[in-house]
């Protein structure tokens, strides 16, 4: 049973190789500013939830069929995405460092909620059989940093092209005092809830290990 995953995200590799689970990397390439200005078009402002939701399930969606050695794809194909939640605002990647730094002051002493949305697909030979979805949030709170570590940090790059502009797996966890709520979650992907989602679309998760 091959896991497929619509992401190039080091830290979801991470996750997956510690579960015991090799999976086959599939970069999704999707827009994420277009596919939430679309959604909004239609339906209207965004939650944090619904916005990871829908790129999880869009991420997955784009790469479906798309087996690297072209041969029909069969297996499971999961599709994520995280945001932070501070305020009532969704908070993706900074991208910037000046947005980075803003987005530290922000937080830093306060407690926010980091959302990750899941899309799963079971495929036999090319065609869906069954796809399922969740959102599973996070509670943290932030240390009170000193504006020499806010920049500090800011400086090594880490904070620019990641949810909320922290990480708890690399240089960011010395700036988390409290998670309440599966870590992995924080990390970029339930793994539990992943877990609980294969059962739903009947594959065991030992059936998935390969490492």
């Amino acid at each position: 049973m091959r896991f497929h995953l619509a992401s190039t995200s080091p830290a979801r590799l991470m996750l997956m190789r510690q579960a015991g689970i090799e999976p086959v990397l599939l970069a999704s390439e999707v827009d994420e500013d277009l596919a939430v200005e679309a959604w909004e078009a239609e339906h209207g402002p965004a939650t944090t939830t619904q916005v990871v939701q829908l790129l999880a399930r869009a991420k997955a969606e784009a790469v479906l069929g798309r087996e690297p050695e072209g041969r029909a794809m069969t297996g499971l194909l999961f599709g994520g995405d995280s945001a932070l939640e501070l305020d009532g605002q969704t908070l993706g990647k900074p991208h910037t460092p000046e947005r980075a730094r803003e987005r530290w002051l922000a937080q830093r002493g306060r407690e926010a909620v980091l959302h990750s949305g899941h899309w799963l697909i079971r495929v036999d030979e090319g065609r869906v059989v069954g796809a399922v979805g969740a959102t599973v949030g996070a509670r943290l709170r932030f240390a009170d940093l000193a504006d020499d570590e806010i920049d500090a940090y800011v400086a090594t790059g880490e904070p620019l092209e990641v949810a909320g502009a922290f990480t708890i797996d690399s240089l960011g966890s010395a700036f988390i005092d409290e998670i309440h709520g599966d870590p992995s979650t924080v990390i970029g992907m339930s793994i539990p809830t992943v877990r609980r989602m294969a059962r739903e679309l009947g594959v065991a998760w030992q059936e998935l290990w390969n490492r």
